[in-house]
């Protein structure tokens, strides 16, 4: 594995994306989907969203709650099997190919930019 891509002007880094961090409000399984994914509820301060996130194989949906994620907010809305996610949860695979939730090191307001 190497670091292929070429470089981006910094001036210009994340000027499209739109990236917060907000908290899991609410999780449930979500059996209508193809994907193994979770109904979220994210609360980034002043707005709540939901999210279809594939964060199934390390977290019971009890656990994500309270948990602070970070977030692509500006993606627009995408339509999984009837539900409406309105964010996407980033995430990396493990060592076994399972997902990881991306969360600041310790708490931040809700909403809080990422930069």
């Amino acid at each position: 594995m190497g670091i292929e891509d070429p470089d981006v002007d910094p001036s210009v880094f994340l000027d499209e994306v739109e990236m917060r961090v907000g908290e899991v409000v609410s999780a449930e399984p979500f059996p209508e989907a193809r994907k193994d994914v979770y109904k979220l509820r994210v609360d980034f301060g002043d707005e709540t969203r939901r999210s279809a996130a594939g964060l199934t194989d390390n977290y019971d949906p009890e656990d994500l709650i309270g948990r602070q994620v970070v977030a692509v907010v500006n993606l627009g809305t995408v339509t999984v099997a009837g539900f409406e996610s309105q964010c996407l949860v980033t995430g990396v695979d493990d060592a076994n190919g399972d997902v990881v939730h991306l969360q600041p090191e310790r708490r931040v307001p809700n909403g809080t930019e990422v930069y």
